[in-house]
């Protein structure tokens, strides 16, 4: 097997892990928001890190972090979400508040929505998800 191919799968790797990872994505927005959440932004990213969903909860500024896993026999999805990871999320949400007064203001909540591909099914090439909401998962 030559360099070039292994780069080919490599690539075709990654892009069907981001196309898993934004079908999670949406597949959490739409639970959010079936649950009466409002989206103000997507994938805010900043120099400290990326927050995956920014959304409204009445007055509760909600920033959500969407894990997606495959298989749980290394702790999940909602395990993923370490320390490090904490903190640049931290981070991010801190770049967000000092670019938007608007937003200042509002309580700020972190949760994780840890998504699980489910067993078998899929329907149309959709897969069909478990999706563990964690409301304030953590603070800092």
């Amino acid at each position: 097997m030559n360099a070039q191919s292994k780069d080919a799968r490599a690539v075709a790797r990654d892009r069907l892990r981001k196309q898993a990872g934004r079908r999670a994505e949406d597949a959490a927005l739409a639970h959010l928001q079936a649950a009466g959440l409002r989206p103000w932004a997507r994938n805010y990213r900043c120099k400290a890190g990326e927050i995956d969903l920014v959304l409204l909860e009445g007055s509760v500024l909600v920033l959500a972090e969407v894990r997606y896993r495959t298989r749980v026999e290394y702790g999940g999805a909602a395990a993923s979400v370490t320390w490090r990871k904490q903190r640049r999320l931290a981070r991010a949400a801190g770049h967000l508040l000092l670019t938007h007064a608007s937003l200042r203001g509002l309580p700020v909540r972190f949760d994780v929505i840890a998504m699980t591909a489910a067993e078998g099914a899929c329907a149309a090439g959709a897969p069909a998800w478990r999706i563990e909401w964690i409301k304030n998962a953590f603070q800092v």
